[in-house]
């Protein structure tokens, strides 16, 4: 069969030929086409080639492997198997990534040119970039491809650390970690390590899960005798080994105090996520494409007044409602910010869990907290010791300038009495707000319109600073004064409506008793 990829002389891929010849008839007029026969060289012991890929690198002419840096090759050249590889691509320096791009270029160049042989460690189907990319650019080149298996060097890792997969295994890519995280409610195997730059980027994207002190177990050749070397070490010094190469892979056992946060991911945001780069894309919607950080700042403030809307109304669809409208401005800023390549939502979600076990001694570790406020004095603590925190010249300096003025004040005083500012009760900031109105009423009297514009901000900090004594959120406050006032406001056009009257021609009189009314009717809703 041509053009179709074999795995143990199984055909896997008959679609390959179907995308070149509609019909038998125009396949018969292709032509016989160059196979690219895939050997596995296994996980680095002689003993470990299967005999079916030893006989073919014995009867091939043209050998070609992926990199010479593996523990069979000099075996290789003992028996006299003649073979090219492609290390000189390696040390021109590049990314792995490039590099796996530009040996699948050339094996399917030399291809083209007469059946070949391209071998590589371990099992061609296993962690190997250049394999993927040879099948899926083969159709292209008219070739057919052959996949000879042989042990991975995962069976091996398996072996070594008497591990098995059916319990429970994850496997991540080392040298490509964007968009992975790991499972840490079980065993994570990280491959392609290859070498201590690697393995740095590595140790900070599992920092992102673990403690830092998780044991790990650093695996090298795995099954090879003379050389596999087992050590465990803490996750923060896995980077300081000077022994990391090609050959190295990572266990990393199950994180028990993880496992009730990350056991089962119930809740993914992949399908949100995914709209969100459809309606971003180049068909996607006009309006979306449009937007920045900036564009959008409007629409995350009124979603978020819109779930404490619902939150006040009690109103539990309108809530899910507006927590999703939330979600979704979360994401839309997530997606704007991974567009540019400065982070995504999964950046999002690891910082926060992070944060939020940090931040929780008391549950995610050993201390122990006997109310709140030794968990508040903990949690503050913590954020000033957390590294990369920015340190500011002022305990009021990282109060966010964009807060409404009233959630400002209140987050400022509360700052300053931290550090022993404040009232000692509330009977202080009362007096406090008489001082304000004697010094407003001066104000007025000096008729200064500056100052009466001062002491009225004087006047409003006051207030909140009271409302933050008497354990009552400002802002909340006013929001309710407001919509109290609205439906007692109501109340009054609905009763000028009813007397088909104008409420500009009604007595202020007449508008205060309906007040009142109003008034009386929230007290027996109430009951």
């Amino acid at each position: 069969m041509k053009g179709e990829v074999y795995l143990n002389g199984v055909s896997i891929s008959p679609e390959v030929r179907l995308s070149f010849c509609k019909d038998e008839r125009k396949a018969a007029t292709v032509g016989p086409r160059v196979r690219i026969t895939v050997a596995g060289l296994g996980p680095g012991h002689p003993g470990q080639i299967p005999l079916l890929v030893w006989e073919v690198l014995q009867q091939s002419g043209r050998i070609l492997l992926r990199t010479g840096q593996h523990p069979v090759v000099p075996w290789l050249r003992k028996q006299g198997v003649v073979f090219t590889t492609f290390d000189h691509l390696y040390e021109a320096g590049g990314s792995f990534q490039e590099v796996y791009r530009q040996i699948a270029a050339a094996v399917l160049e030399e291809a083209g040119r007469g059946p070949l042989v391209y071998a590589v460690p371990g099992n061609p189907l296993v962690a190997e970039k250049t394999v993927e990319l040879i099948l899926q650019k083969a159709p292209e080149y008219n070739l057919g491809v052959e996949i000879l298996p042989a042990m991975s060097f995962l069976d091996a890792v398996y072996v070594a650390l008497r591990l098995d997969p059916a319990g429970g295994l994850y496997i991540v890519d080392g040298s490509c970690l964007e968009g992975k995280f790991p499972q840490p409610g079980v065993g994570n195997i990280i491959i392609q390590v290859y070498n201590r730059l690697v393995i740095s980027d590595v140790k900070l994207f599992l920092m992102n899960y673990y403690p830092f002190d998780h044991p790990v177990v650093v695996v090298q050749a795995a099954g090879v005798p003379g050389l596999q070397r087992i050590e465990e070490h803490p996750l923060y010094c896995i980077d300081r080994l000077e022994w990391i190469d090609h050959l190295t892979s990572l266990y990393v056992p199950p994180c028990e105090v993880f496992q009730q946060s990350f056991k089962t991911y119930q809740y993914p945001l992949d399908p949100l996520v995914e709209i969100m780069a459809v309606l971003r894309s180049e068909d996607g919607c006009p309006w979306d494409r449009e937007q920045t950080h900036l564009t959008l700042r409007k629409y995350l403030l009124e979603e978020a007044y819109e779930v404490i809307e619902a939150i006040e109304r009690a109103d539990a669809y309108k809530i899910c409602e507006e927590l999703g409208d939330l979600l979704l401005q979360i994401v839309f800023h997530a997606r704007l910010a991974g567009e540019k390549g400065l982070f995504d939502i999964n950046d999002v979600v690891v910082g926060i869990t992070r944060k939020m076990r940090d931040r929780h001694p008391h549950v995610f570790g050993d201390v122990v907290v006997a109310n709140s406020a030794e968990v508040e004095f903990n949690w503050e603590k913590i954020k000033r010791g957390e590294k990369g925190t920015r340190v500011a010249d002022s305990i009021l300096g990282n109060v966010p300038q964009c807060l409404p003025a009233m959630l400002r004040a209140g987050r400022v005083q509360a700052r300053a009495a931290k550090v022993g500012f404040d009232w000692p009760d509330y009977q202080g900031a009362m007096k406090k707000i008489d001082e304000e109105l004697g010094e407003l009423a001066q104000a007025i009297a000096d008729d200064s319109p500056e100052q009466v514009e001062a002491e009225v901000g004087d006047l409003f900090f006051a207030a909140v600073n009271l409302s933050r004594l008497l354990g009552v959120e400002a802002e909340i406050a006013l929001a309710g004064a407001v919509n109290r006032f609205i439906s007692r406001f109501r109340y009054i056009e609905e009763q000028a409506r009813s007397q088909r009257r104008e409420l500009s021609g009604c007595t202020l009189k007449e508008l205060d008793d309906w007040w009142e009314e109003a008034k009386k009717v929230e007290k027996v809703k109430k009951k």
